[in-house]
């Protein structure tokens, strides 16, 4: 049987890096790494099927989803934390009308890239 935690920790060091800025011509492009890509880096990794390594990913994304929801906060070893936080409620203002406006309170997600992420992602410049 395959370590999913371990298995989850050299994906995002390896694969997740790739979400890296790419500076061209004086504009900024994001490459962004999607689930089917994941998917297919497990297939090849690993030597599962592509439906397997599709439900891998799907299995692996829901249960930190499920750990969110329930108000847990989730922390990747070598990656980072997801941090659920509460912003209470606040006086704001319109920007076009200058009219006080009430935002209420609600929670809100952050992520705090590990340092071994960082590290790894300056190293790749």
């Amino acid at each position: 049987m395959i370590d999913a935690k371990l298995y989850f920790a050299k994906l995002t060091i390896v694969y997740l890096p790739v979400c890296a800025f790419c500076v061209g011509k004086s504009q900024v492009s994001i490459k962004t790494l999607t689930r089917v890509q994941l998917a297919d880096a497990i297939q090849k990794d690993i030597g599962l099927s592509k439906a397997e390594s599709a439900k891998f990913v799907s299995a692996i994304i829901d249960h930190i989803v499920d750990a969110l929801v329930a108000g847990e906060n989730v922390k990747i070893s070598g990656f980072g934390s997801f941090v659920l936080s509460e912003k209470r409620e606040r006086v704001g203002r319109n920007p076009k009308t200058g009219a006080d406006a009430t935002i209420p309170a609600r929670k809100v997600l952050t992520f705090k890239a590990s340092q071994a992420l960082k590290d790894d992602i300056a190293k790749a410049g």
